[in-house]
């Protein structure tokens, strides 16, 4: 865990091209009318886009990640968005994901397909997770890990999360806020079962 924690800290400290979006996931902003109240999570937080714009939604939020950098900056941007956010400094592989705890969870751009039993676990009844990352692409991508190795084939975010029922998923390319190419798939899931569920209906 040092040495990714050192690594991360670095990279926060020195590194003037890594910018992270401040925005939250888009389809997490566009669902958050359907999602169920309470308890979220935020894995990887990094500078808390996600935690901080679920808080301010209302629910009881934890953020975790494993630079204090990162959660440095967080943390001083809840506090001048007037919102409460309990950091957690960890590394992801060491993290207790708490059973049957979360009514949201979300994962933005961090490969954690190992952990995805326990990040599933860690939702309750009808819980949702919205997890985004990068793709792999023979596309000309601007941003994103440089090395296939932290990106995600077709299809692998999907299969991971069968367990759950899925209420959105997709791969597509687009422009973030700077105009800049990113690959990426994104994954809506419930934690139901059943062949005859309910489905949330959602403004275009």
């Amino acid at each position: 865990m040092t040495d990714d924690r050192e690594r991360w800290n670095e990279k926060y400290s020195t590194d003037e091209e890594f910018e992270l979006p401040d925005d939250p996931i888009p389809e997490l902003r566009r669902r958050i009318d359907t999602l169920p109240t309470g308890r979220a999570l935020d894995v990887a937080t990094g500078t808390g886009r996600n935690a901080r714009f679920l808080a301010g939604e209302g629910y009881d939020v934890d953020a975790v990640d494993v630079s204090d950098e990162a959660i440095d900056r967080a943390a001083q941007a809840a506090d001048r968005e007037g919102v409460d956010v309990n950091w957690i400094r960890s590394d992801i592989d060491d993290f207790e994901f708490e059973r049957d705890a979360y009514d949201v969870i979300t994962v933005s751009f961090f490969a954690a397909l190992d952990r995805i039993p326990d990040i599933t676990a860690a939702l309750a009844p009808d819980g949702v997770l919205v997890y985004e990352h990068h793709l792999r692409s023979s596309d000309d991508i601007d941003i994103g890990p440089s090395s296939d190795r932290y990106r995600y084939p077709s299809n692998h975010l999907l299969h991971a999360c069968l367990g759950l029922t899925i209420l959105h998923y997709e791969e597509r390319t687009r422009l973030d806020d700077e105009g800049r190419t990113q690959a990426v798939a994104t994954l809506v899931g419930r934690n139901s079962t059943g062949g005859a569920q309910s489905y949330p209906q959602l403004s275009e």
